[in-house]
């Protein structure tokens, strides 16, 4: 079956002398694998190399057998040509981060147009701006909405947040209770939009704080959730 879609890239692995395997989350049809034959040798081909770098926007048109094998892509093109992404190491690495999120946490094959739509328009966002310090926090957080376990906002103005349940208490009850800066730094993202980043002012260290926080919450919400292996890389660079 011949589909055409639009992707994001997740991340590739080399594949012999000449191939590469690349992993996409479309719109349309999820996370899929896909073989590019040649094309870490090709000059000449329809693929390049450049197009599969992690998160870049495409539009595809693919052979899908929906047998759980390796499908194959015909044609790509870019559809959001990145302007700042490419030379800032900052925005870069953030992408490494993200795509290395992403693919732990969107379910194979499962279409979720909406939240592709989230993380498409969200990364033109970061293109396009330069206050970009609380960025990958919010994200994460906004993300937590399509993955099932955004936190309970009924009561914000309780000391204690529950990991687990995702809520609020006006007592340090169970085992996963946080309280003190980090929760105060958690809640100065909620209810607000990519446009507000400019008004939370936080220092670094509870900036890395509430990033650990929420890096926790997807653990014991999401299993075998790891930390991404950039985030040191990502730590050092805002540091």
């Amino acid at each position: 079956m011949v589909v055409q879609t639009q992707a994001l890239v997740l991340s590739t692995l080399k594949y012999g002398e000449a191939d590469l395997i690349a992993h996409l989350l479309t719109r349309e049809h999820g996370i899929r694998h896909y073989l590019l034959r040649g094309i870490r040798k090709s000059r000449k081909g329809k693929l390049r190399v450049s197009y599969f770098q992690p998160l870049t926007q495409l539009e595809i048109q693919a052979f899908h057998k929906d047998k759980g094998t390796l499908e194959r892509i015909k044609e790509a093109r870019l559809a959001y040509t990145y302007q700042s992404v490419q030379t800032d190491v900052v925005k870069s690495t953030l992408l490494l981060f993200l795509a290395e999120v992403l693919q732990q946490v969107v379910k194979e094959e499962v279409p979720d147009p909406d939240l592709f739509e989230y993380v498409t328009a969200a990364l033109v966002w970061l293109d396009q701006h330069e206050e970009i310090a609380s960025f990958h926090i919010l994200f994460l957080l906004r993300l937590t909405a399509f993955l099932g376990f955004y936190p309970d906002l009924s009561h914000t103005n309780s000391l204690y947040f529950d990991l687990m349940e995702g809520r609020f208490h006006d007592r340090p009850e169970g085992d996963y209770v946080r309280s003190g800066p980090e929760i105060e730094g958690l809640k100065a993202y909620f209810g607000i939009d990519f446009d507000r980043l400019k008004d939370v002012s936080q220092p670094k260290n509870q900036r890395l704080e509430v990033l650990d926080l929420l890096l926790t919450y997807y653990q014991l919400h999401l299993q075998q959730f790891k930390k991404p292996r950039s985030l040191p890389v990502l730590i050092e660079l805002f540091n």
